[in-house]
């Protein structure tokens, strides 16, 4: 049985929400994919709560932090989970972020070198990779905003229909809907190609200077990143590590989770 408990930091201005295990002295802070909250990562806290002090943090506009009218940018976020990192004195936490998590620790480490002790990446989003003259960037963004927008019209059952009923456990899916009920409706102004564009990726990233992984699957599946993005990125991160979990989605975790438990456990190995 998973214990955590419930709190709140004022970390850049803005009101957060975490769970926290405190059982262990490594720090390992989760950040998750965008709809998702903290709780989504129930079952990888489980499983690691007895060597890892873990955090399982609300992004803004999620699960139970503040939702401010504004500011729902990459920067934003990775500024506000610094400072959460900072605000609780956490030393060299190490990272796990899936899909806008990934992304935000990846803004993060740039941002912040010294920082993190690792990042590990769960089918981050290729946004380094972000063409300003395609216009399906601009389309992407849309539907992903109509259907942030659909989600809060929806009833909990219909939301349970929506939910991968063949891979994902019982507990997965519950904890997904709770998320998607909690979310904010202001998150769809997440992810704009303007803000990434902003950021300048590329040489944001070059500077990363801790261990990293990317954990992937196949793009047939339903993953985002294709082996030339995250060569891509291995170009601006040299030290970045892949693991291939197979026959896996978007939400690697949820539909191979032993495999990708183990890719996760090697990584975490090699650190000491």
């Amino acid at each position: 049985m998973l214990h955590l408990r419930s709190d709140f930091i004022v970390s850049n201005g803005t009101k957060l929400h975490y769970y926290r295990t405190g059982s262990g002295t490594q720090p390992l802070v989760l950040a998750h994919g965008i709809t998702d909250d903290g709780l989504c990562w129930s079952s990888v806290a489980e499983a690691l709560a007895d060597r890892f002090d873990i955090l399982m943090v609300d992004a803004r506009g999620h699960g139970k932090s503040e939702a401010p009218e504004s500011g729902y940018t990459l920067e934003n976020l990775a500024r506000e989970l610094a400072g959460l990192i900072q605000g609780l004195g956490l030393s060299k936490p190490i990272l796990l972020g899936h899909s806008m998590g990934a992304v935000t620790s990846l803004v993060l480490a740039g941002l912040y070198p010294d920082l993190p002790r690792a990042i590990l990446l769960e089918d981050a989003p290729p946004f380094w990779r972000h063409d300003p003259a395609d216009p399906k960037g601009i389309e992407t963004h849309k539907g992903l905003a109509e259907w942030i927008r659909s989600i809060k019209r929806k009833t909990r059952e219909e939301l349970m229909e929506e939910a991968d009923p063949k891979s994902w456990t019982d507990a997965d899916r519950a904890v997904w809907v709770d998320a998607k009920q909690r979310t904010s409706p202001r998150v769809s102004e997440l992810i704009s190609p303007s803000d990434i564009l902003s950021l300048d990726l590329p040489n944001l990233f070059s500077k990363i200077r801790c261990p990293a992984l990317f954990i992937r699957t196949d793009v047939e599946k339903g993953a985002v990143a294709s082996s030339e993005d995250i060569a891509a990125l291995k170009s601006f991160v040299p030290s970045l590590k892949v693991a291939y979990v197979p026959n896996a989605s978007h939400s690697i975790r949820r539909t191979q989770f032993g495999p990708y438990l183990q890719a996760v456990n090697g990584f975490l190995a090699e650190l000491g």
